[in-house]
């Protein structure tokens, strides 16, 4: 029994992944954005599906999985899936993977790596290299101002009695 458990799985964890590798193909061939396609499960079930649609949206946030994460979110009406699974083409950017945790999703399968995704072009290994201290060269200037004035506003938010923390 618990092969035949363990073998329906796979099998579900391989149409899944093919799901996303159709998804990524749609980007391709629409030429709506690169070779990305993402989809999020619940219960062995799709709940929903996009790949990257950067180009056609002239959107740099467009991405599968942060798409497919709206979608989700949208279907299940709640910003948290935390009983969901996500399977993208590629392993995701560093934005696509801290959407991946603000959503809660506690399960992450890819096909190709970060490795592959910067031999074609994209430039996801650079961004790691930075949040992980491998890279001091920056392109972007960060300057502090007006903390005292924004920070009344955090003090509202710490005070408010009917917040949802998220």
């Amino acid at each position: 029994m618990k092969n035949k458990q363990q073998e329906k799985r796979f099998y579900s964890k391989r149409k899944f992944m093919l799901e996303a590798r159709n998804e990524a193909m749609k980007a391709v061939k629409s030429g709506d954005g690169g070779p990305f396609g993402a989809i999020i499960v619940k219960n062995g079930k799709i709940i929903s599906k996009a790949h990257n649609m950067v180009i056609a949206l002239n959107d740099p946030t467009a991405h599968a999985e942060v798409l497919a994460i709206r979608k989700a979110c949208q279907k299940l009406k709640s910003y948290s899936l935390t009983e969901c699974e996500i399977f993208s083409s590629c392993e995701p950017c560093p934005m696509c993977l801290s959407a991946i945790y603000w959503a809660r999703i506690p399960k992450l399968y890819y096909g190709c790596t970060r490795d592959d995704a910067e031999k074609i072009g994209f430039d996801d290994n650079f961004l790691y290299k930075i949040f992980l201290g491998k890279r001091t060269k920056k392109n972007i200037k960060k300057q502090k101002i007006y903390r005292r004035e924004i920070l009344k506003i955090f003090k509202s938010w710490e005070n408010k009695k009917d917040k949802i923390l998220y």
